[in-house]
């Protein structure tokens, strides 16, 4: 070990990386179990020896025993002790991490005083069947909203209680336009009229009815938008109410006669040119002078701009052809999640305007992506939202591409060099002291550091680098050491 050898600004950060490291060596991980900084990741190891789990258990170190409560390769008799562990933080860590755990685990915590363990049983969906009906009767209103949002494919005796609850924060979660799980649930067709006819569960509801004449008149005049919304989009509307609900005030339910297969062109086009028109950045408006009614519906307006090009229309992705060339954005896109595009179609659509109908067709056609394509497709990447994920995940680039990108002018292709295993030392090195951090970040763990590009990045001025750094499978036992006697362990 060099005498030289620079001291990690992020020591904290830098052990959680060691503690995730697949090539630490038992001995290095007991020493591991004595810091007392940090969240106790070294806990989370599926290696972890019945002596070790015996001294992390003996710690009391609460961030350690969190840790290990979330440890999905536990002994059942360890995982018992932690459901009788006074810190109902340790056993709400269980209630979420407990995978696959034998039913007395699940019975110990099925009434458990703490809200939190009973609500994080109540996401899961492999608890026995009858054990977690009984969240159904639970004291608590947000427990019961929680199965009801969780627990779609309820049995019908279950689903029938939360559907006729008698707080409206369970009805609404049991009878809503979303939920957690897919596939979403089906109410009882005799409870339909009721919900129907209470408004926390109207908007719900809607997608599950006979729209009869009469009722489809009353749900396109509902003074919530969201009905109105639901009732634009069901498949049995009239056409004069779709005509009707066409010139809705609220953008949000124009949306939805615009997604419809039978609204006319004109009439769809003329939404989608009102919509975009009327947009205003949130930023402008005047807030001092709306009400809290009139607020909601500038942002709701504001957000029907995004949702015209996000929409996925299953109509459209069945018959994609008379739509590969459609003016809307949502109708390419979801014309190519269609797998079975002739290849002219393919390499219309990986040629798109728009990012998102590229990386939709790339996703759905990997295999007609040469490599060229691949990286313009990655290189102009636009994601919707903030995502690590990027289409280069997708395809194998040759040695000879991934080489020349490492020293590409855009840091997110400079990203992808460390992806070759044999990237030559010096261009190794040159990525391990870029300028940018996602750079540092990528070549982290690149086999072919060497010793003093590795100590630099553990010493890094960003925390998550050094993280990296230290996770890498790569970094020598020596160094492994030097870092826990810098922790004092």
């Amino acid at each position: 070990m060099a005498d030289d050898a620079p001291t990690p600004v992020h020591l904290t950060k830098v052990l959680d990386g060691l503690a995730e490291n697949p090539a630490l060596p038992a001995g290095l991980v007991r020493r591991l179990v004595r810091y007392r900084h940090g969240f106790g990741h070294v806990a989370k190891r599926a290696d972890l020896t019945p002596d070790m789990i015996e001294d992390i258990l003996a710690s009391g170190h609460h961030w350690l025993l969190h840790s290990l409560a979330l440890n999905g390769q536990l002994p059942h008799a360890v995982r018992m002790r932690l459901a009788a562990h006074t810190d109902p933080g340790i056993r709400a860590a269980l209630a979420a991490g407990a995978r696959d755990a034998p039913r007395e685990l699940h019975e110990r915590l099925i009434d458990d005083p703490d809200t939190r363990v009973r609500e994080y049983l109540a996401e899961r969906d492999d608890i026995p069947t009858d054990l977690l009906a009984r969240l159904a009767h639970d004291p608590d209103p947000k427990i019961r909203a929680t199965l009801a949002r969780w627990w779609t494919q309820a049995p019908d005796a279950v689903r029938r209680i939360l559907l006729t609850d008698p707080v409206d924060e369970v009805r609404a979660a049991a009878c809503s336009t979303y939920y957690a799980r897919l596939p979403h649930p089906v109410p009882p067709p005799d409870l339909v009229a009721g919900l129907l006819a209470d408004p926390i569960s109207r908007a719900g509801a809607v997608r599950h009815a006979v729209l009869a004449p009469e009722l489809a008149a009353r749900l396109a005049g509902d003074p919530d938008y969201q009905v109105r919304r639901q009732a634009a989009e069901h498949p049995q509307l009239p056409p004069p109410l779709r005509d009707l609900l066409a010139e809705d005030p609220s953008a949000n339910v124009r949306v939805g006669v615009f997604s419809r297969r039978d609204t006319p062109e004109p009439v769809r086009h003329r939404i989608y040119t009102q919509i975009q028109q009327g947009d205003r950045p949130l930023t402008d408006l005047p807030d001092d002078e709306l009400d809290d009614h009139a607020l909601l519906q500038q942002f709701e307006d504001h957000m029907a701009v995004a949702e015209l090009r996000y929409l996925r229309l299953d109509w459209v992705t069945t018959d994609p052809m008379p739509h590969v060339s459609s003016p809307y954005i949502c109708f390419r896109r979801s014309a190519a999640r269609n797998r079975t595009l002739p290849a002219d179609a393919v390499i219309q659509l990986l040629n798109d305007d728009d990012s998102g109908v590229r990386t939709t067709m790339a996703t759905h056609a990997p295999q007609l992506v040469d490599p060229a394509t691949a990286e313009r497709i990655d290189r102009e990447f636009r994601p919707d939202k903030r995502t690590r994920w990027r289409p280069a995940d997708l395809f194998t680039f040759p040695p000879q591409t991934l080489r020349r990108l490492a020293t590409d002018p855009d840091p997110r292709m400079r990203c992808l060099a460390p992806r070759d295993l044999d990237l030559p030392v010096e261009l190794t090195e040159r990525l391990a002291t870029d300028p940018d951090n996602a750079v540092r970040r990528a070549a982290a763990g690149h086999p072919n550091l060497p010793i003093h590009a590795r100590r630099a990045l553990l010493a890094d001025p960003s925390e998550w680098v050094a993280h990296a750094a230290a996770a890498a499978a790569t970094l020598p036992v020596a160094e492994m050491d030097r870092l826990l006697t810098l922790a004092g362990v």
